[in-house]
């Protein structure tokens, strides 16, 4: 029975091997994964899927499919002329992609579309006996104080009161799960950052919000009750809690990897300083770039990781 409280608890992680926080699953005759059009029934998880090491999930599946391309290319992998197919081809919900030890997925906008992708990729990767996955968003977001196009890697998610939580109901009940993410991993990625040498990254926290609109402090909704000056009071209150960046996935991201033991990471480039606006006015080329970025940050983690191993 769900309660309430801060789930702390996580799922042994006997071998390294991917686990889910659900004993129900492994009692299953056969597990559909229905919004990745997948099944444990008609498709061999280890053999598809077993060599899985790094997952790197984002918004839309056009930028997924950018991103399989370029890691391909990054870790000598790419065939002339090969179209990557989504592996999801049976539903238009997500799209996955992989080459090698990397997995593509895109998982939507907002918290309940990713979290509904989570749960499947998960049991996917328990599914395939993974281990030693290693899962990071890519992304982009709205800056608070930083220069448009530099890269914020998370240390904590942090919901709209500034709260490291993920508060969810389940069963009518207040369940809340933390979203620390792994430290070890942030100061790898910065360490990645800095090698590059080729755009600004900072750590920090970054504010999960439910909306895009008011629940950002925008003034240019369909809805507002507030004026700018409130709204500057709050994301200053926001920059001195330590918050770099806003988007709206990644308290339910760490919250979910946290509780099934995976390594995990947020990775996203700012569009704007939300201190000096609400739109975002950066030419469409230049707003291209910005968006690979994180692409070529966590392609170097990943190049890097396998040179090592």
């Amino acid at each position: 029975m769900a309660s309430a409280g801060v789930e702390t608890k996580k799922p042994g992680n006997d071998n390294d091997f991917v686990q889910l926080g659900n004993p129900h699953v492994a009692t299953m005759k056969e597990d559909v994964l229905y919004h990745f059009s997948l099944s444990t029934s008609t498709h061999d998880f280890p053999a598809l899927f077993g060599d899985v090491k790094f997952v790197c999930v984002g918004g839309s599946p056009s930028r997924m499919k950018a991103f399989i391309k370029y890691v391909a290319v990054e870790l000598g992998l790419d065939v002339p002329g090969a179209d990557y197919p989504n592996i999801c081809v049976g539903t238009d919900r997500y799209a996955m992609f992989k080459v090698g030890p990397v997995l593509s997925v895109s998982h939507g906008m907002g918290i309940p579309s990713i979290a509904i992708m989570l749960h499947e990729l998960i049991k996917l990767l328990y599914h395939a006996r993974c281990s030693g996955v290693t899962i990071i968003r890519i992304g982009t977001s709205g800056g608070i104080g930083l220069e448009p196009g530099s890269v914020v890697i998370t240390r904590q998610a942090v919901d709209a009161c500034f709260k490291p939580e993920f508060e969810q109901m389940i069963l009518g009940k207040r369940v809340v799960r933390s979203t620390d993410l792994d430290e070890q991993l942030v100061q790898e990625l910065a360490r990645c950052s800095a090698d590059l040498g080729e755009f600004p990254t900072v750590v920090g926290n970054t504010m999960c919000t439910l909306d895009f609109y008011e629940g950002q402090g925008r003034l240019d909704g369909a809805l507002c009750s507030y004026v700018e000056k409130d709204k500057q009071e709050y994301l200053r209150a926001a920059y001195a809690a330590g918050i770099r960046n806003i988007e709206m996935e990644s308290s339910v991201f760490a919250a979910m990897c946290n509780a099934c033991g995976l390594r995990a990471a947020v990775v996203c480039v700012t569009l704007l300083d939300r201190l000096q606006g609400d739109q975002i006015s950066s030419p469409h080329e230049v707003l291209v770039e910005y968006q690979q970025r994180p692409q070529r940050l966590v392609g170097q983690f990943i190049k890097k990781r396998l040179s090592a191993a």
